[in-house]
């Protein structure tokens, strides 16, 4: 077992199980702290969104076809890992973690899977059922379930996305920046999960690819339950 591992499998797993479904019956509490970038939090007093600003953000995640971005994931301890995220829409995510760190998490467009290759173990979650459901689920209407949040900087978009009526899914706020190059003038750059428990989670982007050829196969995993390891 790597250091790595040591320091960081446990909270990812947690994490990755709040990202994909939550607990059953578990409720939001506490206040979710929105960090901008760093070369943007120099205004103190929170900037209201601009009208249509809400729309602009479901249009940019609708106008990525493809997308490979570098990312690190921090969190409420400050704890943090890195990897490469791959997106295909629809539906189809995978984030793979650095070397040591042997934990995957993979949706093939119906549903999340989380496999921790350390214990051999498969946990699959459906897409509707986990908070990145507004990144990914072609069903989920955004601004149905969105609502926008002050930021401190005007080219800073912040939206909160959680459904009233099913508390157990869980919350996700999505952050942009303004960006001409990117899809819809707006960049995805991190998002804050929050879990029943307060344990927040902070995913950064950075060093986007829009666009690139993404083969179906890179949403495949080998299951650790077959001997064969074949592609599942």
């Amino acid at each position: 077992m790597t250091i790595v591992h040591k320091l960081t499998v446990t909270p990812l797993r947690r994490m990755a199980q709040f990202t994909l479904s939550l607990s059953k019956g578990a409720t939001m509490a506490g206040a979710l702290a929105i960090a901008a970038p760093a070369a943007l939090v120099t205004v103190p007093a929170p900037v209201a969104a601009a009208e249509g600003d809400l729309d602009r953000a479901v249009a940019a995640l609708r106008g990525i076809s493809t997308m490979k971005a570098d990312f690190t994931q921090t969190d409420r301890k400050g704890r943090t890992v890195s990897g490469e995220m791959t997106l295909k829409r629809p539906g189809k995510i995978r984030f793979q973690y650095e070397d040591g760190v042997p934990l995957l998490l993979v949706s093939n467009g119906k549903s999340f899977t989380m496999i921790d290759y350390e214990v051999n173990q498969v946990e699959r979650w459906p897409i509707s059922d986990s908070p990145l459901g507004a990144l990914l689920d072609p069903n989920r209407d955004v601004k149905k379930y969105g609502k926008l949040i002050p930021t401190r900087h005007p080219d800073v978009i912040s939206v909160e996305v959680r459904d009233p009526n099913k508390p157990q899914f869980g919350v996700i706020t999505l952050i942009f920046t303004r960006d001409a190059s990117a899809p819809g003038g707006l960049e995805l750059t991190n998002w804050v999960a929050l879990d029943a428990q307060n344990n927040r989670t902070t995913v950064r982007l950075r060093n986007h690819r829009y666009g690139i050829s993404v083969a179906d196969s890179a949403f495949t995993y080998k299951d650790p339950r077959r001997s064969t390891r074949r592609p599942s």
